[in-house]
């Protein structure tokens, strides 16, 4: 997670809430007038940070399925300081990545969550990595999780932030492939200085956003360096990096409050600053950005309290939650979030890896 300002949160008292009280873990809502169904493609999966919740939106904001008990609940039954979602198939890729000190008044010493989770449409968990509570890198360890990606080969690469690694690992639980020494922050061979993400790309290289050395770094599966962007020096705080159909890589430049995209060269060919609306938190800290097909790039404003998505030219044509006020709504998006980390439209991945079917026996 970005962590070079202060962690700001809304307080449980100030969070919006429905009369009806949280949803219960896992419950899929369908509001008849919608039109929409989970799962529907189109929809808007959000990793909802303070919230702990991940849910699923229709275009128009209604939220259609949620898990996680939302801000009041800290237990195992919700993803705490939820970074990522993924949708594979008809189960979410979750990774529960725990609150810092300071940003969760229920554990103020700050709440290790630690799990990378696949759960399925009622919400029940059907395999994990890392255990709730837990903090290590031992066998079936992690420590501050902040994103998974599923491969086609049907394994989970997984940001290891505090670890300072990335791994790869099997649904066995095995880990297949590391970059980072365990607990080490560098910058030299091997050595990250807390990743925020990885990809798989088309010719089997790893793209890894190595958040405080300021670069996006493309690592063969030898742990070779092949290419390192920093456009040109300027980049300050890479929370996510993926590489788009044209060769290009989108990065979410977050200490600096933009997404830019540069070439092989290193060269910005095209950026979006989030920080210039008025009413703008000055310092919002995007964590995401993802190209859509349609040439779109729908991005995670975080502590701008909104996902938003904007044309090539710079354009608002879509956006959740207020510019700069954070909340919480259990049967709409329109209004209120809270720190959203991580924003998805299912069926519109690009630069994502992942598969449309998958089959596994849910863990007992």
């Amino acid at each position: 997670m970005t962590g070079s300002t202060s962690i700001r949160r809304l307080t449980a008292a100030g969070l919006q809430s429905s009369a009806a009280g949280l949803l219960a873990l896992g419950i899929v809502v369908t509001p008849a007038h919608a039109g929409r169904h989970f799962n529907d493609n189109g929809n808007v999966l959000i990793s909802d940070q303070f919230n702990n919740r991940v849910i699923e939106v229709a275009p128009n904001g209604d939220i259609l399925w949620q898990f996680g008990l939302g801000p009041n609940n800290v237990t195992a039954k919700s993803p705490v300081g939820v970074n990522d979602a993924q949708r594979i198939d008809t189960n979410t890729l979750v990774s529960g990545t725990g609150a810092p000190p300071g940003s969760e008044p229920l554990c103020p010493n700050g709440c290790a969550d630690n799990r990378v989770m696949l759960v399925d449409k009622n919400g029940k968990i059907v395999w994990q990595y890392g255990k709730f509570g837990v903090t290590g890198f031992g066998p079936d360890q992690l420590n501050t999780p902040v994103q998974a990606t599923w491969t086609p080969s049907h394994t989970v690469f997984i940001t290891d932030q505090a670890n300072q690694r990335v791994i790869e690992v099997d649904l066995h639980k095995n880990i297949l492939w590391q970059y980072g020494t365990n607990g080490v922050a560098g910058k030299g061979p091997n050595h990250l200085n807390n990743p925020n993400s990885v990809e798989l790309v088309d010719n089997g290289n790893r793209l890894i956003a190595d958040q405080s050395n300021n670069r996006a770094i493309e690592v063969a599966r030898d742990g070779h360096i092949i290419v390192a962007f920093t456009a040109h020096g300027t980049l300050n705080g890479v929370a996510f990096a993926s590489r788009l159909p044209n060769g290009d890589t989108l990065i979410t430049d977050s200490n600096n409050n933009r997404v830019v995209e540069v070439n092989y060269k290193d060269d910005i060919v095209w950026s979006y600053a989030t920080n210039t609306q008025p009413g703008s938190n000055p310092n919002p800290l995007p964590t995401r950005a993802i190209r859509l097909r349609n040439g779109n790039t729908i991005i995670s404003d975080q502590f701008n309290q909104r996902v938003i998505t904007v044309t090539p030219a710079g354009e608002i044509v879509k956006q959740y939650g207020t510019l700069n006020v954070a909340g919480y709504d259990t049967k709409s998006a329109r209004k209120f979030l809270n720190a959203p980390y991580d924003a998805k439209v299912i069926g519109d991945d690009t630069g994502l890896t992942w598969s449309d079917t998958l089959h596994i026996v849910p863990q007992k």
